[in-house]
């Protein structure tokens, strides 16, 4: 596959993409994985869940996320914790190194093998026990990769899993020492119930969020909510 590039000046062209050498999380064995130069990234907008919308389709960072060993098979992203319990070593190895057949994933990739990273890293997180956060946060990139490809019932899927566990993380208070706030964990869980059509649980965590705003340090996401509590109840009307 061609790399994308982009005129830097009139004499010279550079691609978007470039090589990071990685050390497996894992097994420690050296790779190297694809990445986006920030340079190149351009955000014109935020979904409603956060999702961010690209000036350029073909330059979208959240297709290298996720970086897969060669060797082992583990795939991870940035917010992997670098700490494996007693024994999870070799549960790695029996459950997912046993079954792996050394493809790579380092070169640049489509959406389909974007999401195949994704999948693969839910694996690995699930046997690391990495935390519902970390978990939620790989399955609603997935579910934005489907909404990409105009996928819209397996988008609402992955979104319904998403939804559970970040409900899980708020429960169990996973976002203490991240980036993100409570209020926007509280609000994701409220959004994406509201995407998938629980209107139920999406008024009432979206009234919580609303709730917080004394406290809460995110207004933004605030006035989001207002506004979304505020179109469901004109649609019951």
């Amino acid at each position: 596959m061609n790399s994308v590039v982009r005129k830097v000046d009139d004499e010279m062209e550079v691609s978007a993409t470039y090589v990071k050498k990685m050390d497996c999380l894992n097994c420690k064995e050296k790779f190297t994985t694809t990445k986006i130069r920030s340079r190149f990234v351009r955000v014109m907008k935020h979904e409603s869940d956060f999702k961010p919308v690209y000036s350029d389709a073909s330059i979208n960072p959240i297709l290298y996320n996720v970086a897969v060993c060669p060797n082992c098979g583990f795939a991870y992203t940035d917010e992997f914790s670098s700490y494996f319990a007693p024994g999870i070593h070799e549960e790695i190895a029996q459950t997912i190194t046993s079954l792996w057949n050394g493809r790579s994933f380092g070169d640049e990739r489509t959406i389909e093998e974007a999401i195949e990273t994704y999948k693969l890293a839910y694996i690995s997180a699930s046997v690391k026990k990495e935390k519902s956060l970390t978990k939620a946060g790989i399955m609603l990139r997935i579910a934005w990769l489907y909404d990409d490809m105009k996928d819209s019932e397996s988008g609402k899927r992955f979104r319904e899993v998403a939804r559970n566990l970040y409900a899980e993380a708020y429960t169990a208070g996973d976002h203490a020492g991240t980036q993100m706030s409570e209020t926007r964990v509280l609000y994701l869980m409220a959004e994406l119930s509201y995407q998938i059509g629980d209107t139920e649980k999406a008024t009432r965590n979206f009234s919580r969020v609303i709730e917080s705003q004394r406290t809460s340090t995110d207004p933004h996401i605030i006035e989001m909510a207002k506004e979304r509590w505020q179109e469901i109840r004109e649609r019951r009307e």
